[in-house]
């Protein structure tokens, strides 16, 4: 028989062998890796602090256990009645006697009619009503009244309150 030796890994004339390109050049490709997970966490960065950039003007919305509206194309213009009466198109301030001029000029860029108005609680039900009419009067006429989910209902009455006592 041979008189050869066994060698590991699968015999003698076994060698590694080396992928070599062309002409034994470098290779030139490039490591997409690192810049996919970069962007990946880029866009959950972005995905969690897009919803916090939203809020402009702290105020305290009523409550009410209606349900919410459903989710529109063009997103809805947004006007705030802040409880100490400064009236707001978006996150900018607008002074009452420009308050007209300014959402008739809003309502001829945008295509659709619908607005959300944010009232504070402590707002006079009469001066939301006047804010109501001069968003009607600029060419508004869907308005939302955005509150707080998980109100009071009629349903809801205290002990106490039944008729006869």
């Amino acid at each position: 028989m041979g008189g050869g030796t066994i060698q590991p890994g699968g015999g003698a004339n076994t060698r590694r062998r080396r992928r070599v390109g062309s002409g034994g050049a470098p290779m030139s490709e490039i490591n997409v890796t690192p810049f996919v997970d970069v962007m990946l966490v880029l866009l959950i960065i972005f995905m969690v602090a897009a919803p916090l950039l939203t809020a402009g003007v702290p105020i305290e919305l009523p409550e009410t256990a209606a349900a919410p509206l459903p989710q529109e194309q063009e997103e809805p213009l947004a006007v705030t009645v802040a409880a100490d009466g400064r009236i707001l198109i978006g996150s900018t301030e607008v002074p009452r006697e420009e308050f007209l001029t300014r959402l008739r000029a809003v309502a001829a860029e945008r295509e659709g009619d619908k607005v959300f108005l944010r009232a504070d609680g402590a707002v006079p039900y009469s001066e939301v009503m006047v804010v109501m009419g001069a968003l009607n009067a600029g060419g508004f006429r869907n308005i939302g009244l955005v509150t707080e989910a998980g109100g009071p209902t009629l349903d809801d009455a205290p002990a106490g309150d039944e008729a006869g006592q």
